[in-house]
């Protein structure tokens, strides 16, 4: 009697731990089950990369020049690039220009040295032989046809023995901002059309966003092609007339 009641007593005690058992295993299983679920909804996804350009042309021009005088004596040297600089700045007006669009800069000054050595290749001493002198001068206006013609047209400078060097205009355009965000709004939607088309044709409908990756932008001078473009972007300043473009990658969830 005393053994049947030990016997029924184990029965009791092993019924919880075996029901709790069980519920382990089917929580465990249903866990598992909807974690690859999940990993199997997360890999279907569709992707696609939409495109957006514009032709624009550039609304200012920045010409740059500099203009150099030598003398043995530095103040001659001092009084030929005044002499020099009436003549730059006097031309500039004459062409049209207005004060606040071109700046003069600061003289700058240089020695010119010459070192004397021994026979035997040590060093003596040095004895400056001139002084060179440079000043640069900068156009920056919304006038493009004027400064083109300034920046051509210098030979007058040079007959009046000016040495002027001429770099070619920049070009640049102060609504560049709003021609980027306009292009990534028509890349996205050139993007999130494909999407569509994809889901479409393969049965299946749109989910949500999962990720959105922005490229770089591409200045580049009109009808140059993509040849100029590259990894990190690009910003042509040598063409009034540009095109700006955009890519944008959209990677969305599928049902």
């Amino acid at each position: 009697m005393e053994e049947e009641k030990m016997n029924e007593n184990k029965k009791t005690s092993v019924l919880p731990a075996l029901f709790i058992g069980i519920a382990v295993i089917i929580s465990c299983g249903i866990l598992a089950f909807t974690f690859l679920k999940y990993k199997s909804d997360d890999a279907r996804s569709i992707t696609a990369t939409g495109s957006a350009s514009v032709d624009f042309d550039a609304d200012v021009i920045v010409w740059r020049g500099s203009f150099t005088a030598y003398s043995d004596s530095s103040s001659m040297a001092y009084d030929e690039i005044k002499r020099q600089a009436a003549l730059v700045e006097s031309y500039l007006k004459d062409k049209g220009l207005k004060d606040d669009e071109y700046v003069m800069s600061a003289v700058d000054i240089s020695k010119r040295s010459q070192n004397y050595y021994d026979d035997y290749g040590n060093y003596l001493y040095s004895l400056v032989e001139g002084y060179e002198l440079t000043q640069n001068v900068q156009v920056s206006s919304s006038n493009i046809d004027l400064v083109e013609e300034v920046s051509r047209d210098i030979s007058k400078l040079l007959d009046q023995n000016v040495e002027l060097t001429s770099d070619a205009p920049e070009y640049y355009c102060t609504g560049l901002d709003e021609i980027k965000l306009d292009l990534i709004n028509k890349a996205t939607e050139n993007a999130k059309g494909r999407i569509d088309i994809l889901a479409e044709k393969s049965g299946a409908s749109v989910g949500g966003l999962k990720k959105s990756t922005l490229g770089v932008f591409q200045i580049t001078a009109k009808n140059s092609g993509t040849s100029d473009y590259s990894y990190d972007g690009y910003l042509d300043t040598s063409s009034r007339h540009k095109t700006a473009s955009i890519t944008v990658k959209l990677e969305f969830g599928v049902k």
